[in-house]
């Protein structure tokens, strides 16, 4: 969707049209590894929006200033090739440079790599993990990642995924036999943050609106959980089929369940915030893991809101306690 470039006649060297303070905005032009332009003493949130529409969009403004005003942060917000004023073609590697570019950028200007916190949103997220991933791995200590509506995969999401929130994607291929299969296999792209999110060791947190219906908020628990999981006990099953289970294999399996529950709730803490929503934390080798699931924000707006940023503020840039209940 990288096509609808939103908002119409964009002004994209003059941010103040799109109603962000004069002189605090600058429309930079970045150099990609292969030579394409993607457009950018406080830390800074390094953020990737979602598949449609341009940075320019009215709903990312908003978010914008919410981080600059409630973080008290600087934010460089890209276009991917073929968005906004930023030429080429969109794929899952040439987002990945773009990205690479933008966080190289920044670190050129001076920025320590400690200072800056990337964000993601929805299709963002993907970009956000496989560049957090890739910088974990070559030992890079930033501050940490936040992933705003995120999917585990693209081939996991197709199957949740809602047109508008209303219309499931795969209805009328689901209703012929292994039609769903053979389609995923045509796949190009992957964005599988599932098989990325192990490599962050740095914080993270993890957020999602439980009214999504765009993208289904269990898909954040899916990654909340490949988190966790090392944590916990492994649960075997007798090779046999469970119907010649014996009496004795029927109770170790239910005692391995309940060890492992047992387990993650004496990892986890939980927080419940009324009338807000809750969150679940717990230590990933000494960086703080954190999930938290709103009750409103749907899709597109969960970033917005107050207590989601104030969540963001105590998180990555405070040594204080959250309190918002």
């Amino acid at each position: 969707m990288n096509a609808l470039k939103l908002p119409w006649n964009a002004h994209f060297d003059a941010p103040e049209r799109h109603g962000l303070a004069p002189g605090k905005v600058a429309n930079i032009k970045i150099q990609t590894a292969d030579n394409h332009t993607a457009v950018v003493q406080r830390p800074t949130v390094l953020f990737f929006h979602g598949n449609a529409a341009t940075r320019a969009v009215s709903l990312r403004v908003h978010l914008y200033s919410g981080f600059t005003s409630r973080l008290d942060v600087n934010v460089l917000a890209i276009d991917y090739r073929g968005f906004g004023d930023s030429p080429g073609t969109p794929t899952e590697d040439g987002l990945s440079l773009d990205a690479k570019a933008a966080w190289d950028w920044l670190i050129a200007q001076g920025a320590s790599p400690h200072d800056v916190l990337i964000v993601g949103h929805s299709l963002g997220t993907a970009v956000a993990s496989n560049l957090s991933a890739s910088l974990s791995e070559d030992g890079v200590k930033f501050r940490g990642t936040v992933l705003m509506s995120p999917f585990s995969s693209l081939y996991t999401l197709i199957d949740t995924y809602n047109i508008f929130g209303l219309f499931p994607v795969m209805l009328p291929i689901n209703m012929i036999p292994r039609a769903a299969d053979i389609y995923k296999s045509f796949l190009v792209h992957k964005f599988d943050t599932l098989s990325v999110i192990a490599k962050l060791k740095v914080p993270v947190l993890i957020l999602h609106a439980e009214n999504d219906w765009d993208i289904s908020h269990t898909h954040s628990d899916t990654l909340f959980d490949a988190l966790l999981e090392p944590y916990l006990p492994p649960v075997y099953s007798p090779p046999e089929s469970q119907e010649s289970w014996s009496t004795q294999q029927w109770s170790e399996y239910h005692a391995q369940l309940v060890t492992r529950r047992e387990t993650r709730e004496s990892l986890l803490t939980r927080t419940v915030i009324p009338n807000f929503g809750s969150m679940d934390q717990f230590d990933n080798f000494g960086e703080r893991i954190t999930l938290l699931k709103t009750s409103i924000g749907s899709h597109n707006w969960v970033g917005v809101l107050e207590g989601v940023q104030e969540v963001i503020r105590v998180t990555f840039f405070t040594h204080g306690n959250l309190d918002l209940q």
